[in-house]
């Protein structure tokens, strides 16, 4: 920095030694030419505009008036006698701006010289602007305070020098390092790579930033550190390496950031991946032992564990101590000996002193240091602190389970062969490891919820019991779908028809999920509704059609995808009426799998039945088919995913279902899931129907009937036909009743209908009365008033009767009347 010299003219001072200042920094030099008398004679507009003053108010006048302070004569005189000798001088001056303001100048006075033949000096100056400057406090203090450690070492990895940051980092004292290498002062593990780079710099010559690594710090060892170390090499003016210098940064916040990070990323691929509430729990116990605790165990309240609403999950909560259940757990020692309750056992555990409170709206509990010896462990938990003093667990970590506010469970880490206590910078990857599972648990909890809900939805629409009459024996299987995929649309039924005669129906609603169990019942009930008005198979399959596209029709448009459910477009359906009687079979189906029949000798077949769209494209006929059935013979209905299997090849599954039915050693209740278990031995995507009926035929002992002339006298007639025939079969007591129906079905036959007219009995599960006429006329039930003379025929049948209806048939209809057996 300039200082003005010994002999500086009078009104000089001298900068301080170490002031911080630095080169004059101007545009342009200000100039003025000074008598040697002391007055000036010459002013430039660098001088103007320097200190404002115009040169008609300063030549003329004496140069003193400038200065800020007041003129050293003796001084000043020294100052001209260096001129006059031409050695000049220079130095910093004090100078008064026209303002008032004043300002330091470097000033520069030149030799004397003679001007108009007078002495003069000239005199330049430009004005000092402060900055800082490198002296060796400034560098002292820059080098003690910076956050980055730094040091010297000579081309043998020897210390030179090192500053207070890098000391503190490694812990090992200064003294200790200096003029010793990194390998001799510091774990080899840790100095071995960082000799090996800075070789690397000395050889090549080119740095090496940015490089990663673990340590500790000498007040902290148990807890590491990061680092982040620059290797640059060191040269001398010949561009000769003398050593290698190095910095090094704690990143331990970035470390842990990046940590937390990938922790969380990789616990989303591990936890999560079943929508098994238990399941997802023990992922989440694995997956936390050992990358950050030694032994963690899940547990979650009883309604999260059954998938019950969020309401029941905070009213398990208060009042107390929840009631909670293992659901997972996870130690470095196998079988998990620290634990003092097992999965699936019931637990109140909440770690002292804290209440059950803190599963609502608390923070994560910390406790560094656990002591079992304190009166909270001992007195309100003395097996868990045994516990604890036996495998030495010492830290611990509780984190409350939440996801959508409902509260799910408490999750607890803890620490012991792991000598690091859990730290405040713990709590944030634990929190973000629960929340994700929590996340995962709450998705599994919902889900078990709804698909608890569609499958007891399913269950509870189809049928408990199965009735097949004296006409088949029946048995059916079903199989939901697998968990994930969730309830499907399968359905059967066997239906009790007029004369006798028996319905069987499968069907299957394409998709999963409670609106494909809804649309199920609607179909199944509707089937029923339409093969109680005796519809042949064709025509029931028909209306069914027109059902689905009203049903369809109704949907807006997108609305049952945008609820994640279906239409009824796509269901597949198979509807037969097996005849006792006759012992025909009369099928028809709608895009369904052929039906499978056994015969009394074992051979299997699948029938050639015309396949019909499926239910809801509307337009498309349905054909039936009519086969007669030995009796013994096996008839087989089912759905697609019984044969599709986990191949997906369904003429490989037809075979597989033929040789699995062609066991005849099994009853037909021990027959139907023996199949379904052979052909699909664990869940499957979709869900499993099989109805299997044996085929009886009516024995002509249980059958009786009469041709009636159409003439009044015929009513006595067969009256008397029936009262014989039932005394015949043993049951007498219905004479009276059934001569009354007998009576007023004939009657009608004989007065309102055409010829020709059957009477039929037929004995089974009950007593059946058919009267058969040419007629496509069906009889009307009506109240008669009290002033008619009939009209009360009917009226008395169905009160008579169990049930009665009327069937109609190619010829003509068929009224009929149903009894109870005695």
């Amino acid at each position: 920095m300039a200082s003005a010299d010994e002999d500086s003219p009078p009104g000089s001072e001298p900068l301080p030694s170490g002031a911080l200042r630095g080169p004059a920094q101007t545009a342009d030099d200000a100039a003025a030419v000074i008598a040697g008398d002391g007055t000036v004679i010459g002013w430039t507009r660098g001088a103007e505009a320097l200190l404002g003053y115009p040169a008609a108010e300063v030549v003329g006048r004496p140069a003193a008036l400038l200065l800020s302070g007041p003129l050293d004569p003796l001084r000043a005189a020294a100052g001209a006698a260096r001129c006059r000798a031409g050695a000049g001088w220079s130095g910093t001056l004090a100078l008064r701006g026209r303002d008032g303001r004043s300002l330091d100048v470097d000033v520069r006075v030149s030799a004397s010289f003679l001007v108009t033949g007078h002495e003069g000096f000239l005199v330049s100056g430009r004005e000092l602007t402060a900055h800082w400057s490198m002296n060796g406090s400034v560098l002292e203090d820059f080098l003690a305070r910076s956050p980055v450690g730094m040091a010297v070492l000579d081309p043998d990895l020897r210390y030179l020098w090192l500053n207070d940051t890098l000391e503190r980092f490694g812990g090992v004292p200064r003294d200790q390092r200096l003029g010793r290498r990194p390998g001799d002062v510091l774990p080899q593990p840790l100095a071995a790579p960082l000799e090996r780079l800075m070789r690397q710099v000395l050889a090549t010559g080119v740095p090496i930033t940015d490089y990663e690594y673990l340590g500790w710090r000498w007040a902290d060892p148990h807890r590491r550190r990061a680092y982040a170390s620059s290797f640059f090499p060191l040269t001398d003016a010949g561009e000769n390496r003398i050593g290698v210098g190095y910095m090094v940064l704690d990143v331990t916040d970035r470390w842990n950031a990046r940590r937390l990070l990938a922790l969380v990323n990789e616990a989303g691929a591990s936890i999560g991946s079943t929508l098994d509430v238990q399941r997802t729990a023990q992922e989440l116990a694995d997956f936390a032992v050992p990358r950050f605790a030694d032994f963690v165990f899940v547990d979650l309240l009883e309604p999260a564990l059954g998938g019950d609403r969020p309401g029941a999950l905070s009213a398990a909560v208060i009042g107390g101590r929840p009631s909670m259940r293992r659901a997972g757990m996870s130690s470095v020692r196998e079988g998990c000996p620290e634990a003092v309750v097992q999965v699936g056992e019931t637990v109140d555990f909440v770690p002292p002193p804290h209440n059950a409170h803190f599963l609502v709206d608390g923070d994560p509990i910390l406790l560094p240091v656990l002591d079992p010896d304190s009166h909270a462990w001992t007195v309100e938990q003395p097996a868990r602190a045994a516990r604890l003093r036996e495998f030495g667990l010492h830290s611990l970590i509780s984190v409350p389970m939440r996801a959508r506010d409902t509260v799910l469970g408490l999750t607890t880490f803890m620490r012991s062969s792991n000598p690091v206590p859990f730290a405040e910078d713990d709590v944030a990857p634990a929190r973000e490891l629960v929340a994700r599972a929590a996340v995962c648990v709450d998705n599994a909890r919902r889900y078990t919820r709804e698909h608890t809900a569609a499958l007891v939805l399913q269950q509870s629409l189809l049928p408990h019991t199965l009735r097949g009459g004296t006409a088949l024996d029946v048995a059916s299987s079903y199989l939901p779908a697998d968990a994930k995929d969730g309830v499907g649309g399968d359905w059967f039924d066997v239906i009790p028809l007029s004369g006798a005669r028996v319905g069987l129906v499968i069907g299957d609603v394409v998709g999963h999920g409670i609106s494909a169990a809804a649309t199920m019942g609607r179909l199944r009930t509707a089937v029923q509704t339409l093969a109680d008005m005796d519809l042949a198979p064709d025509e029931l399959l028909a209306r069914l059609d027109d059902l689905v596209l009203r049903l369809s029709e109704e949907e807006p448009a997108g609305g049952a995808a945008e609820r994640g459910g279906t239409t009824v477009v796509g269901a597949t359906c198979l509807y037969a009426v097996y005849d006792p009687v006759s012992g025909c079979c009369t099928m028809a189906r709608a895009g369904h799998p052929p039906p499978l029949i056994v015969t009394p000798d074992g051979a299997v077949s699948f029938l050639d039945l015309p396949s019909g769209p499926p239910l809801g494209f509307g337009g498309l006929p349905f054909e039936s088919r009519e086969i007669e059935l030995a009796e013994g013979s096996l008839l087989g209905l089912y759905t697609d995913g019984l044969i599709e299997g986990s191949d997906k090849d369904v003429e490989a599954g037809t075979a597989r279902l033929a040789e699995a039915v062609a066991r005849r050693d099994l009853p037909l209740e021990e027959l139907c899931p023996a199949v379904v278990e052979q052909l699909l031995p664990v869940p499957q995507p979709d869900d499993i129907a099989l109805l299997l009926a044996r085929t009886h035929v009516l024995s002509p002992d249980h059958l009786a009937s009469w041709d009636v002339p159409l003439e009044p006298a015929a009513v006595g007639e067969a009256r008397g036909e029936v009262a014989g025939q039932l005394a015949a079969w043993g049951i007498a007591e219905l004479s009276t009743t059934t001569e009354l129906i007998v009576s007023e079905l004939v009657t009608n036959a004989i007065r309102y209908a055409s010829g020709p007219v059957r009477l039929r009995l037929l004995l089974q599960s009950a007593l059946i009365c058919e009267v058969s006429d040419a007629s496509n006329t069906s009889p009307r039930l009506r109240h008669a008033r009290t002033t008619d003379e009939g009209g009360r025929g009917l009226f008395l049948v169905a009160q008579l009767a169990h049930r009665w209806g009327t069937r109609y048939t190619p010829r003509g209809k068929i009224i009929w009347a149903e009894q109870n057996l005695p």
